[in-house]
């Protein structure tokens, strides 16, 4: 509404500046008019015209001045008229032209009339911002298709694996308990890892297929964390990592709890992922004022703040290689941005160091879904 009413209002402004011009080149024309009659008239009487041509015309404008004062003023105003009236059309013309050009995504600044001036920097912003997010699109996509294909050859070698292992284990029907059970283990291990990057692959499908929709109902986050976070102690277990937390109860918010339990779940992955081996993951959070605040910190690898910025980025996975197993499609940490974003808060990451900590913020009233 407000952006609404600023358009109205320089819509306004452009009118009102082309109308005093209008008028100003208007009166202005008019008064020159006038003080060429009276230089004329005063012109002619310095000279002693003699019976001829140039006397008998000089003499039909005396005699019908009013008439052609007339028609000069009539003459003036179509044409100054005409010259104002085409103004806004020729504007029309260069808006025309700029909208061409972001269309296009062209890389060079639009121009436009002076009068135009603000409308010209609102153009190159939108531009600006239109490159930028196809550029983000672009990327996006590249990252995906990249993510696949990866996950497409990574699929090749625990298949063959364990596609081997069972044919041995079919094969040697005679082998040794401790062998077998070597190859089972193996083949079992392989089968999980066959099904992590199928998993990746439906997490791919579902991103880009499905539009969140929240079904929202009264729980309290405290108590929700402590059961996510329960969840984990095998992983943290696994990793030697330990799970601290500080929580102020309770935190009733209105939500769906189904996603905000996804988000936590996607942050303390991450952080098993990438927290070094040893290290506490550090979870606080409370109620402060009419918001809920939390945060996740763990220690890990020094981020340079260039990959902190896109690490809410779609595809986006801090490791690039696919050899180490961390991580997944890097969708988790975009998933959760849109989930807190559709309960009308925020989230964002800041690195100190080796510590890396991620911010929510859940306002307490009404949520909109936008």
């Amino acid at each position: 509404m407000e952006n609404e009413e600023r358009k109205k209002r320089y819509r306004t402004r452009i009118a009102n500046q082309l109308m005093v011009q209008y008028l100003v080149v208007l009166c202005a024309f008019v008064v020159l008019l006038a003080l060429g009659v009276i230089f004329a008239f005063e012109l002619s009487h310095m000279f002693i015209w003699q019976p001829g041509p140039v006397y008998d015309f000089f003499s039909a404008v005396r005699d019908y001045i009013l008439l052609w004062l007339l028609l000069a003023v009539l003459a003036g105003w179509l044409f100054i008229s005409y010259f104002f009236l085409s103004k806004p059309l020729r504007y029309l013309d260069e808006l025309v032209s700029a909208a061409e050009k972001l269309v296009q995504l062209d890389e060079r600044p639009i121009r436009l009339p002076e009068a135009m001036g603000k409308v010209e920097t609102e153009l190159n912003l939108i531009r600006q911002q239109a490159i930028s997010h196809a550029r983000a699109a672009k990327e996006a996509e590249q990252r995906k298709n990249d993510m696949i294909m990866y996950l497409a050859h990574d699929l090749k070698t625990p298949l063959t694996s364990v596609i081997g292992y069972l044919s041995l284990l079919k094969d040697e029907p005679e082998l040794p308990a401790k062998t077998r059970e070597h190859y089972t283990g193996t083949a079992l291990d392989k089968a999980e890892r066959l099904e992590e990057l199928i998993n990746e692959f439906f997490e791919i499908t579902r991103f880009n297929l499905s539009h969140m929709e929240l079904e929202k109902s009264q729980v309290d986050l405290g108590l929700m964390l402590e059961q996510v976070a329960s969840e984990f102690q095998p992983m943290l277990q696994e990793k030697s990592l330990r799970c601290e937390m500080n929580l102020l109860k309770p935190m009733p918010f209105d939500c769906d709890p189904d996603k905000m339990a996804r988000v936590f779940d996607n942050l303390l992955r991450n952080a098993c992922n990438y927290s070094l081996e040893g290290t506490a993951v550090q979870i606080t959070g409370g109620l402060e004022g009419e918001t809920i605040k939390l945060t996740f910190a763990n220690e890990g690898r020094e981020i340079p703040q260039e990959r902190l910025d896109r690490i809410f980025e779609q595809f986006f996975r801090l490791d690039a290689s696919r050899g180490t197993g961390s991580g997944g499609a890097g969708l988790g940490l975009a998933i959760a941005k849109e989930i807190v974003e559709l309960h009308s808060g925020k989230i964002w990451v800041e690195g100190k160091g080796h510590t890396i900590t991620f911010y929510i913020e859940l306002p307490l009233e009404k949520t909109i879904i936008e």
